[in-house]
């Protein structure tokens, strides 16, 4: 199966940046490889204290947060939070192999997302491409007004 390319739309100048926190490495690697070939730009960390870092360094230019919810040390969720307080709008997608029961995956907060795991390269792009799609029409909407 071969994962669809979405180039850019004129509201996109730019690679849509990730970062991709996941703290298997075969993982991590497997799916920056996925979005690398779908035209995003992937910041991978492989657990919370790295991702913060990495956030701390690239900020604004980050698009998307990607991360599992069984992360050692601080959990997704808990990063999410963490994030959160730093930039309230960068769209966050949280994943998980766990039963939705044990992993509560329905996020409350907005624009907090939840892809179960295991998910095929063509979900998770079209999850990414509907997400991004959604804030970008949100600042657009936000700098209208």
């Amino acid at each position: 199966m071969t994962v669809p390319r979405h180039p850019p739309t004129s509201d996109q100048s730019r690679r849509r940046v990730v970062l991709l926190v996941e703290d298997e490495p075969f993982v991590r690697e497997a799916t920056c490889h996925i979005l690398q070939s779908a035209g995003f730009d992937v910041l991978p960390a492989g657990d919370a204290q790295e991702a913060m870092r990495v956030y701390e360094h690239h900020g604004r230019k980050i698009d998307l947060l990607m991360a599992d919810m069984a992360l050692p040390g601080r959990n997704g969720r808990q990063l999410a939070h963490d994030l959160r307080s730093t930039s309230a709008e960068v769209p966050i997608l949280l994943t998980s192999g766990y039963l939705e029961r044990q992993c509560d995956s329905e996020p409350s907060e907005p624009r907090t997302y939840f892809l179960p795991k295991p998910y095929s390269r063509a979900k998770l792009v079209e999850t990414m491409e509907t997400i991004l799609s959604k804030a970008s029409h949100r600042r657009a909407a936000t700098h209208a007004s």
